[in-house]
């Protein structure tokens, strides 16, 4: 809806009292919307199949398993961030379905500084960048690149970043 009346209220303060008639304004709509509108909905796609997730039950399924198993609770929030920013494009809706997985298991371990957690959850949350990514189109657009070449600069550089906080979240551990 916000971005839906910011549309709205910018055909009036860019179009009509700039002077531009409605020819001019219906032009610059198809060169400016059509690219943002798949973006727009690719994020919101993204973000319904997260709440899928929480309510289909997988994430009592990952708790379940993180229990019984003696994985490091940095290593899981970053796993089960990557893992679903792999599999819905969205960093934020990966960042918050997977600190919404390892809030309990943390609560109930309480051996892990819950800054730390965030860190390696963010850093998941970032890890390869691809097409059914909002940022992904963005970058690729931006710099007007191919969907080859933004997976091999963009995609790259996102898995470097994710991989670095994780080091540094364990590295930060340790300390």
């Amino acid at each position: 809806m916000a971005l839906l009346v910011g549309v709205l209220v910018s055909f009036y303060t860019l179009g009509k009292m700039r002077g531009f008639d409605r020819d001019t304004v219906l032009k610059f709509t198809n060169e400016c919307l059509a690219p943002t509108a798949i973006i727009t909905l690719l994020v919101g796609a993204g973000g319904g199949f997260g709440r899928v997730l929480q309510d289909s039950g997988v994430s009592h399924a990952i708790i379940a398993v993180a229990l019984a198993s003696h994985v490091s609770l940095l290593l899981l929030a970053w796993l089960t961030a990557a893992l679903i920013r792999l599999a819905t494009g969205s960093a934020t809706v990966a960042m918050t379905t997977a600190a919404g997985i390892v809030a309990p298991i943390a609560f109930q371990t309480g051996h892990v500084r819950p800054e730390l957690l965030a860190i390696a959850t963010g850093a998941g949350s970032l890890i390869f960048s691809h097409v059914n990514d909002g940022g992904f189109w963005l970058v690729k657009e931006y710099f007007n690149l191919s969907v080859p070449d933004t997976l091999k600069s963009w995609s790259i550089c996102e898995t470097i970043i994710a991989v670095c906080g994780l080091v540094f979240a364990f590295a930060l551990s340790w300390a």
